[in-house]
């Protein structure tokens, strides 16, 4: 096998005249043409008129099988009729699109996430997986008093200042891969941060250990992804190892399912791996399609953010003898906004019938990729679990970030944009989320499409 170097930019601009055109506008509107990095790509990103099923459309009108599903957040694809439906009745029962006072959906959520996450035995909404991280964070400061926290290196929680490091940094600046340095990964971070945040070897339990013990006096919460990148698994034995180390030395473990709940199974990875973490970070596919979070956990922790008589920072008339500084102090005006929560609702609802055929049609789709490209000598593996991969090129074990930087990137990023001119769509390099929506149909012409463009790309 041989694979061929050459212009694989030109179809895709030949497809994509229009957002190309309406980018350069973009950029005179908005720093870099977007509102959100993730969204940016080069030499342009592709702009997006209209979303259905499985499928998107863009301006271009070239039709495509979405498999990014807004980062993973659409789990029953675009515009799916029960989510519709679900939020066209909260608007005619409730008569508002939202109180700003307690109601009935944050309860009838909250005993569903219950349910579903038993550790989460108190919770709490916010608006953005990043806030529901964030809380999660201010929590264990608050119940630990201890000023450090650790993460791990190439794991994402958010665009704030504790957790923006490391997570993709050159391996020259990385350190050693038994002790990662803390690398700040944007500008106006605080370098107070590169002190107070500890990077861990992820997969690596000796290490984790090691580090963990050493900073135990000041590390109030380890926070990890317990998949990388939502691709990587943690090893059970990791898993269950760190559970038990961060429970001897009195360290809140929070477990950011942002990406992986309600996507390796209705009960996440914590049901997957069968391990209680003390907080947990819910957002994306809880949501339905709309911006949400969810804080949960141990009742000891969560009841640091429970209001108390005088202690409302915003209660003037209780400024002599304030108590607000005993409490967290948490608030949103959008929390358990009641819109959100109706089409979370019906997204588990449906999930509950449907999650087993994700579950199996993943397996298809990555069973049939790893032919493909065996079939042509290519090194590939599709690593993830549950409804969510990515195409690694590589054949050497991939078990945390060190090892990913083993894999082909450059012929991987070929691919993907050869994909785009025939009609399959992730972000160049990002990984692969299926729905609900995916079927049969939609694999089988993924499989072709693939097939097709590594024909073109090796002789």
């Amino acid at each position: 096998m041989v694979l061929i170097k050459s212009h694989y930019l030109t179809e895709f601009e030949e497809q994509t005249v229009k957002s190309k055109a309406i980018f350069q506008k973009a950029k005179e509107i908005m720093p870099g043409g977007v509102t959100a990095n993730i969204k940016s790509f080069v030499p342009y990103p592709i702009f997006m008129q209209k979303g259905k099923g499985a499928y998107l459309y863009d301006l271009d009108g070239n039709e495509y099988i979405d498999y990014l599903l807004s980062y993973g957040a659409l789990m029953l694809g675009h515009g799916h009729t029960d989510i519709i439906q679900a939020v066209q009745k909260q608007l005619e029962d409730d008569g508002t699109l939202l109180f700003g006072t307690p109601h009935h959906l944050e309860l009838e959520m909250g005993e569903k996430i219950k349910t579903l996450y038993p550790s989460m035995e108190r919770i709490r909404y916010t608006n953005s997986g990043t806030e529901a991280t964030l809380l999660a964070i201010r929590l264990a400061y608050a119940y630990t008093g201890k000023t450090k926290i650790a993460k791990f290196e190439g794991h994402y929680h958010g665009g704030y200042d504790q957790v923006l490091l490391s997570i993709n940094p050159s391996l020259e600046e990385a350190g050693h891969p038994h002790a990662p340095k803390s690398v700040v990964e944007s500008k106006g971070v605080d370098p107070y941060h590169e002190e107070h945040t500890i990077i861990l070897p992820f997969n690596d339990l000796e290490h984790t250990s090691q580090l963990l013990t050493k900073y135990k006096e000041e590390i109030a919460a380890v926070i990890l992804e317990p998949v990388q990148g939502g691709f990587i698994p943690a090893e059970p034995a990791f898993m269950h190892g760190l559970r038990k180390i961060t429970e001897e030395l009195g360290i809140v473990l929070i477990f950011d399912e942002v990406k992986t709940g309600f996507r390796l199974g209705l009960c996440g990875a914590q049901g997957l791996y069968n391990v209680k973490p003390d907080l947990t970070a819910l957002g994306k596919v809880v949501g339905g399609g709309f911006p949400v979070g969810i804080v949960g956990g141990k009742e000891e922790i969560m009841m640091t953010s429970a209001p108390a008589a005088s202690s409302d920072v915003f209660d003037s008339s209780q400024s002599r003898k304030s108590s607000a500084k005993d409490v967290l102090f948490h608030s949103g005006t959008y929390n358990g906004h009641p819109t959100v929560l109706a089409a979370g609702l019906a997204t588990i609802k449906v999930l509950e019938q449907e999650m087993e055929q994700v579950l199996q049609r993943t397996e298809k789709l990555k069973a049939g990729l790893e032919i493909l490209f065996a079939q042509r000598g290519i090194p590939m593996q599709a690593i993830g679990a549950g409804t969510i991969f990515n195409v690694v090129l590589t054949e050497k074990q991939v078990r945390n970030y060190r090892d990913l930087q083993q894999a082909d990137f450059a012929t991987r990023k070929e691919l993907d944009f050869r994909l785009l001119a025939k009609g399959i769509y992730t972000k160049p390099l990002n990984r692969y989320n299926l729905s609900t929506v995916h079927g049969d149909k939609e694999i089988n012409l993924t499989l072709e499409a693939f097939d097709t463009v590594l024909s073109q790309m090796t002789k």
